[in-house]
């Protein structure tokens, strides 16, 4: 059983979705529209998003810019629009697979299950410790000589990320395309925010850093401190 959210805004489609779905076993919610969708999986972080991409308030592919920007959830377009140019779009702004309306009940059962095998297959690993500093993906907990931190999400994810490859000097392009989702737009301004909230709730600063050191020009890493 998955926890699926559907995003369609026609109402005898979504109906019928969510009428196949859950007598295949799954939990399905639904939103009829781009900006009750995103508020939705952001409240409800669903295992899996079927989304439309002809909503009234926004345009699909755009929505899924949007919810890249604050989750991982696999998502699976079903659409009726047919030409490679709108499937080259979605893939390359996310989407995981790609439906053509009409479909079957068991053809979208059965990629819902495929997409699912393949995203629980890449499951973030076990806890990472470098230091003193344990980041745990899997619990999105992180902990510092032994005292939790209180991170929002994206300093979670920017932690994370840095913490998987200590030593290594990572971009901002890099952080802004695989932490934030965005790989042709944001600002280094957006990775130096958070870089710095981050670094005042590790207890450091840019100018005495311990664990999170820029390369001026270059980038930022993560290591572990020598005291």
């Amino acid at each position: 059983m998955a926890v699926l959210h559907l995003i369609e805004d026609d109402p005898a489609i979504r109906s019928a979705i969510i009428r196949a779905l859950s007598d295949r076993g799954h939990v399905v919610t639904s939103s009829p529209d781009a900006m009750s969708g995103l508020q939705s999986v952001i409240d409800r972080m669903p295992d899996l998003i079927i989304l439309d991409l002809g909503l009234p308030d926004l345009d699909g592919v755009e929505l899924l810019r949007m919810l890249r920007a604050v989750t991982d959830t696999p998502v699976i377009i079903a659409t009726a629009r047919d030409d490679d140019v709108q499937v080259v779009r979605a893939l390359d702004a996310g989407a995981d697979d790609y439906v053509v309306k009409p479909f079957s009940a068991e053809a979208l059962d059965a990629r819902v299950r495929a997409v699912l095998r393949r995203s629980r297959a890449e499951e973030e690993p076990g806890p990472i410790q470098v230091g003193g500093l344990i980041v745990d993906p899997r619990s999105r907990l992180a902990s510092l000589d032994g005292r939790s931190l209180d991170l929002a999400p994206r300093e979670f994810d920017l932690l994370a990320y840095l913490a998987a490859r200590p030593g290594q000097v990572v971009s901002k392009r890099d952080l802004l395309a695989d932490v934030w989702r965005l790989p042709y737009g944001g600002t280094d301004k957006t990775v130096d925010v958070h870089l710095s909230w981050l670094r005042r709730k590790m207890g450091e600063a840019a100018n005495e850093p311990r664990y999170l050191i820029t390369v001026r020009g270059v980038g930022v890493k993560l290591i572990e401190p020598e005291d």
